[in-house]
């Protein structure tokens, strides 16, 4: 506390030294002049320190006014982003002008603000819609390419199923800033959405020969299951986008840890930090050009709102263990 009256004095010596300094010369002058005309030096004493008090006293007042506006503008600071005001009372019309400048770029500030959340929420709309609207011609493909069996066919129908899977990717992200209107939590049964998330994938299983180690897990869990349904159905796509023909990919439980683990490709150690940033794709992103950087993203922000966690073990070569924590640590209120 002290530091910071001696910075504030600091702060209105500096403000006010060129009175300060007109005042000590003007004193300076009136000494000289009076002892060239040989006047008695009591009078000039009396005089010097009479000038010197009133100027104290002046200078004490404006001091601790100085110091008011100087707590007003820094509690001004803390509130600023949320209103512009209230300035104290200007002194000056060049403080009245710089106040009415704040003044318009907050105004205008608002007004862009409130033009790029409408911009942003058109956008949402549009790609919203766009979404629920590409799965009419994509159910309608998947029945064209299934009434004629054959190889190519399959071929198509597995790309078919990655640009379904795209075109959730983009409507979660879309969801995601306001998912927590969309969070219905209660006990479910995780064998069951597990097994969704398995059977959505098991024609990409049976096209790469992966091996599926998976026994019924007796366990239920408190979350969003939409939600977590899609977060295993990410990990899970990921597993399978990253481990070879013939590999194999292990479900399990360990506690209230739900392991998804792969024998595929890995992660470079020094990627493993940076796995959950947005963007972020990491050298296997760079050589297989399969990554976006935007998965791993979503599903640690959606496991932090049904207030689970995740967690990655990998090693290059030997595959890659993913450990979703369904323990509820804290559900907040947003």
């Amino acid at each position: 506390m002290k530091i910071h009256k001696e910075n504030v004095l600091l702060l209105y010596l500096h403000k006010n030294w060129k009175p300060l300094v007109l005042f000590i010369l003007f004193a300076f002058c009136f000494t000289i002049v009076f002892s060239l005309s040989h006047l008695p030096i009591a009078p000039i004493l009396y005089s010097i320190v009479l000038c010197l008090y009133i100027g104290f006293l002046f200078f004490i007042v404006d001091f601790f006014k100085f110091r008011k506006r100087y707590k007003a503008l820094n509690h001004l600071q803390k509130t600023i982003t949320v209103q512009i005001g209230p300035f104290p009372a200007p002194k000056n019309v060049i403080e009245r002008q710089y106040q009415e400048l704040l003044q318009i770029v907050a105004k205008h500030k608002n007004e862009w603000t409130v033009q790029a959340d409408n911009m942003k929420k058109d956008l949402v709309d549009y790609f919203t819609k766009w979404t629920h609207q590409i799965k009419t011609p994509i159910a309608a493909m998947r029945l064209l390419l299934q009434s004629e069996p054959s190889r190519q066919n399959a071929e198509l129908e597995m790309e078919l199923l990655k640009i379904e899977q795209y075109v959730e990717f983009v409507l979660q992200y879309l969801r995601l800033e306001n998912m927590s209107n969309d969070l219905v939590f209660k006990k479910n049964n995780l064998d069951e959405i597990i097994k969704q998330a398995i059977r959505k994938n098991a024609k990409m299983f049976i096209r790469k020969k992966i091996h599926l180690n998976y026994s019924d897990v007796t366990c239920t869990v408190l979350t969003d299951e939409k939600w977590l349904l899609f977060v295993i159905e990410q990990i899970l796509s990921n597993a399978l986008k990253y481990t070879k023909e013939e590999g194999s990919i292990s479900i399990y439980m360990k506690e209230k840890l739900l392991i998804i683990e792969d024998t595929g490709i890995g992660i470079r150690a020094e990627d493993l930090p940076r796995v959950f940033e947005k963007g972020f794709t990491g050298y296997n992103g760079r050589s297989f050009f399969q990554s976006t950087g935007i998965g791993l993203y979503l599903c640690q922000q959606i496991l932090t709102k049904l207030s689970h966690a995740i967690s990655i073990e990998s090693e290059v070569g030997k595959g890659t263990k993913v450990m979703v924590d369904l323990e509820i640590r804290a559900i907040g209120v947003e």
